[in-house]
């Protein structure tokens, strides 16, 4: 599938998929959507815990696992972060992704994300370990795991078989108790779907571009 490399209104880059007329991020702001989404209704929580285990469905450019890690070392968070991901963005696509430029911070811990090994534990700075999987994400089987869950798939309009009660099943059992899933998302189905499985769903301010997201907590 043809990818493009554009500018969102932030200044920082996402990836165009014209054949679907989708992007990996926010045309409204990649960083903007990724540390409002993903840092503030997410990470954040969970600033008082000496170590948090999250998972990222959707590992895609590693946008978010870059500010993950950033936040990691300003808090002194000692995180472990798994990213899934069934189509690997390629090594030459990452290396025309600004991130690094926009947050004024050094490409080498990005390029460390990108070229640390499949299915591997590494260890990246000393408060942030991360492990990629490459699989489907229908095939996750982990049990009480994780704190927090990323949930940054595609959206329900091109692949609506991501955003069912099947796939968030899955996800649930993933969970530890009163773990988070956090989405940018706020469609009703959605919102439906995860209360269906067992969450309890709150409605929260979206990023810009985007009136609302969704949080969800496991009892």
């Amino acid at each position: 599938m043809k990818r493009q490399l554009v500018i969102t209104a932030d200044g920082s880059t996402t990836i165009h998929l014209p054949e679907w007329n989708e992007n990996y991020h926010s045309k409204h702001g990649a960083i903007q959507e990724a540390k409002h989404v993903f840092i503030k209704m997410g990470l954040s929580l969970f600033y008082d815990f000496k170590e948090v285990s999250i998972l990222e469905v959707g590992f895609g450019t590693g946008l978010n696992a870059y500010l993950t890690l950033l936040e990691s070392q300003s808090k002194k968070l000692h995180i472990y972060y798994e990213g899934v991901e069934a189509y690997p963005v390629s090594i030459d696509e990452i290396k025309h992704c600004n991130f690094p430029d926009q947050l004024n911070n050094s490409r080498d811990i990005f390029e460390k994300l990108h070229a640390s090994h499949w299915e591997t534990d590494t260890p990246i700075t000393s408060t942030f370990t991360l492990k990629k999987r490459q699989l489907f994400f229908h095939e996750i089987a982990d049990e009480n795991k994780f704190n927090l869950i990323y949930f940054d798939a595609f959206g329900p309009r091109v692949q609506p078989e991501l955003w069912t009660v099947s796939q968030f099943q899955i996800l649930f059992k993933a969970l530890k108790k009163k773990g988070i899933l956090v989405t940018y998302s706020a469609k009703g189905s959605v919102r439906r779907a995860l209360q269906e499985v067992g969450f309890s769903v709150e409605r929260l301010p979206g990023p810009p571009g985007k009136r609302e997201m969704l949080r969800a907590t496991k009892p």
